[in-house]
């Protein structure tokens, strides 16, 4: 039987059941992050949505109401960030389901276009499959190193920083 996953916006004490999760997850993150992110949800800058199972907190996403991206920001375009999911809990809908979520909100909130960067290297080949396959395309701008746009002929690094941005009319 497949185990039940519930979605639903976080409350400040995930915060800490968040924290409590970063050993496991693959990657890196400042032991102040979800404390952080829970003060810009409390100055209602952000959304959070976590994916529970009766274990707990398998997953979560932002999504951002105020992109650092200026395209998306002079457009009113909220950006949906740092979708994550345990390992153990991949492949099984959970990435489709918070994406979902955070299209939701967005669009209660009168939004008629939500955003997204996507890294290119191959860890994020699973992302940038999910995203595409719900609808999401090239913003037309480009590359993106830590939201700034990439000139033709620069030399940038291959990490996490470079992103393509995407978007999805509702």
């Amino acid at each position: 039987m497949a185990e039940t996953i519930t979605i639903r916006m976080a409350i400040d004490a995930d915060g800490t059941a968040l924290n409590a999760l970063r050993p496991q997850m693959d990657r890196v993150r400042d032991d102040r992050y979800f404390a952080q992110c829970m003060g810009e949800i409390a100055a209602e800058c952000r959304v959070m949505f976590v994916a529970e199972t009766g274990a707990g907190i398998v997953g979560y996403v932002m999504l951002n109401r105020q992109s650092r991206y200026q395209p998306f920001r002079s457009a009113g375009i909220y950006e949906i960030q740092d979708l994550y999911v345990l390992p153990d809990h991949r492949r099984g809908g959970v990435g489709e389901q918070l994406v979902q979520a955070c299209e939701d909100q967005a669009r209660s909130e009168k939004c008629d276009m939500i955003g997204l960067a996507v890294g290119l290297h191959a860890g994020f080949g699973s992302a940038q499959r999910l995203y595409t396959r719900r609808g999401y395309v090239p913003d037309g701008f480009g590359l993106v190193y830590d939201m700034d746009r990439v000139s033709e002929g620069a030399f940038v690094c291959v990490d996490d920083d470079l992103n393509l941005m995407m978007v999805k009319d509702f």
